[in-house]
């Protein structure tokens, strides 16, 4: 069966527009939208928490959502680059809504949900520190 949303038609911009809408509602601040090459690579805002602000950025990669869809043989017309960041982003934008039924309900808070983004003070992420060596950076809590 192939992933969830492979045959989208909604743009990217509007996916990223109500993933911004869901994390102004959480209480993010900052937004911003980072590019490359005229496409949306990621989201980078911050939450505060307990007074201090911590950073995140939530990335896609069309490449990798194309190699599945390639892998899992669906229809010719699903298989390039722009269909491939439709549905990267539509799947993103279902994850955070996900997310944010969960912080509704107060099983676990937003920063709890969003802690692999965190951005640390080497620039990556919390789970780049960890992915390399699998280790927390430094200060962090054991």
């Amino acid at each position: 069966m192939p992933i969830a949303n492979y045959t989208s038609s909604v743009a990217p911009t509007k996916s990223v527009n109500e993933i911004t809408e869901m994390l102004v509602k959480a209480g993010a601040r900052g937004i911003a939208t980072e590019y490359d090459d005229g496409h949306v690579i990621a989201l980078t805002f911050a939450l505060v928490f307990d007074g201090d602000t911590y950073h995140y950025t939530l990335p896609v990669h069309v490449d990798r959502v194309l190699a599945t869809l390639r892998a899992q043989k669906v229809d010719r017309r699903f298989l390039n680059l722009d269909h491939a960041e439709r549905v990267a982003w539509r799947i993103l934008r279902d994850w955070v809504r996900a997310q944010m039924a969960i912080i509704a309900t107060e099983m676990v808070t937003a920063p709890q949900i969003f802690l692999p983004y965190m951005r640390t003070s080497t620039g990556g992420t919390v789970y780049d520190n960890w992915e390399i060596g699998h280790q927390l950076p430094a200060g962090s809590p054991a």
